[in-house]
C-alpha cells in the first residue's frame, strides 16, 4: 500500500491590497519558499482593513496541506 500518504496542515494568513485572490497567491508563494509538496489550501476566513472609508488590505486565513516526505 505504497500510495498512502501522510499530510501536515498549517494555518497561515495571507494579505494583499489588491484582493483576496492575491492574498491567497501571496500566502502560497511564501509558504512554497520553505515547504515542499504543497497539495492544497482551504480558505477559512476572509477579512480586511479599512482606512478612510476604503478597503486598504484584504486578509485570508487559510489551512495549507503538504505531503510529509517519506524516509
Amino acid at each position: 500500500m505504497s500510495d498512502h500518504r501522510t499530510y501536515k496542515i498549517i494555518e497561515v494568513v495571507g494579505s494583499s491590497p489588491q484582493g483576496t485572490d492575491d492574498a491567497i497567491r501571496n500566502a502560497i508563494a511564501e509558504c512554497s519558499k520553505s515547504l515542499h509538496n504543497i497539495d492544497w489550501f482551504e480558505v477559512l476566513e476572509t477579512r480586511g482593513h479599512v482606512e478612510n472609508g476604503s478597503v486598504a488590505h484584504f486578509q485570508v486565513v487559510m489551512k495549507v496541506g503538504f505531503r510529509v516526505d517519506n524516509s
